[in-house]
């Protein structure tokens, strides 16, 4: 077990700021240049190895403000270490938690998370686990703001991989672990696209589903649940953030094609964002038969009076919501649904 005043490579184990079921970070300093500080993580169980030597990979060449930056990788040493940035401050996590956020923060951070995964995606690397306890908040951030450059960074690339490869692996190597490592795994099941909970191949756009969810805690405080939007939850979130919020927190086809497009859509809140091909073939209407008002044609319900509309209600099995009726999978749970399936 690690312990302090050990020597790592050229740096000393200090203190210990970070502790899981596999893993310990510390923070430690230079053994001659006292000034200068890292962070280095150290499996502390074999099974944590892989993952280890998987961020090593993933970071590899992730030159960015927005990313922490690796500063040394052996997982073959005695023991298996990975240095990286020391980022003074806090995860999101905690500021999600007592509501410290305003929405003006929520995009000034949302902006830079999208900065580091949009480099990332470019470098081929999917980063498959983003949540709050993995975007850290530089100390700068409570003087500078959250809009100054390299306040916030995307940090344990322990799940990243090359944008090709399936999520399958993953499910499979985490089986093999101990019940704590298992119970790791689901608590971040919320944050997870319903295609990577399906173990079908993802790309960069499972991150964005994340950044979806996100953006509603820091809206709102809450993870999204149902068809609320964030105005919903919170009146003092602006509704022009519930666009932003669906176009992520959506269905593989129907959200951003990429962190970039992400990020502009938030550079530029006034701005509609251009229709999506599902979009434009939808744009007809029909009349309600029991209100008489007009609904979309996808609708299964009108939105007015509640009739239904279609003979053939699209329904998960498993948690009683009413997904889209080209959806394949829920959005909600991600379960596989069928379209034979009645209300």
């Amino acid at each position: 077990m690690p312990s302090a005043n050990q020597r790592i490579s050229e740096y000393v184990l200090e203190e210990r700021i970070g502790k899981g079921a596999f893993g310990e970070v510390w923070r430690g300093r230079h053994h001659v240049w006292a000034d200068q500080l890292v962070a280095i993580k150290i499996p502390t169980d074999p099974q944590y190895i892989r993952n280890l030597q998987r961020e090593g990979a993933a970071i590899h060449g992730l030159t960015h403000p927005n990313i922490v930056a690796a500063r040394g990788f052996d997982p073959y040493a005695d023991p298996p270490y990975l240095v990286m940035e020391y980022v003074p401050g806090t995860s999101l996590r905690p500021l999600i938690e007592q509501r410290q956020l305003t929405p003006d923060d929520a995009v000034a951070v949302l902006r830079q998370v999208l900065a580091g995964l949009a480099h990332a995606h470019a470098h081929g690397v999917v980063h498959r686990d983003i949540k709050p306890e993995n975007i850290l908040i530089h100390e700068r951030a409570r003087s500078e703001g959250y809009s100054a450059q390299g306040t916030v960074k995307v940090t344990d690339f322990g799940l990243g991989k090359a944008a090709t490869m399936a999520q399958t692996e993953s499910i499979a190597f985490s089986t093999s672990m101990a019940a704590a490592e298992a119970r790791r795994i689901v608590g971040t099941l919320d944050y997870m696209a319903p295609e990577q909970r399906a173990g079908e191949p993802v790309d960069g756009r499972a991150d964005l589903y994340a950044c979806g969810v996100i953006l509603c805690e820091m809206l709102t405080g809450q993870r999204p649940a149902g068809t609320d939007l964030p105005s919903d939850l919170n009146p003092a979130s602006p509704r022009q953030l519930d666009e932003v919020f669906r176009r992520s927190y959506a269905r593989l086809e129907k959200r951003y094609a990429s962190a970039a497009e992400f990020l502009e859509h938030l550079e530029n809140l006034g701005a509609q964002p251009p229709p999506l091909p599902w979009q434009q073939a939808q744009t007809a209407q029909r009349s309600c038969p029991s209100c008489r008002r007009l609904v979309a044609v996808s609708d299964q319900f009108c939105m007015y009076c509640g009739v239904q509309l279609v003979e053939w209600v699209l329904r998960c099995p498993q948690c009683g919501a009413y997904p889209d009726p080209t959806d394949r999978f829920c959005m909600f749970c991600g379960t596989a649904v069928s379209p034979r399936i009645t209300a």
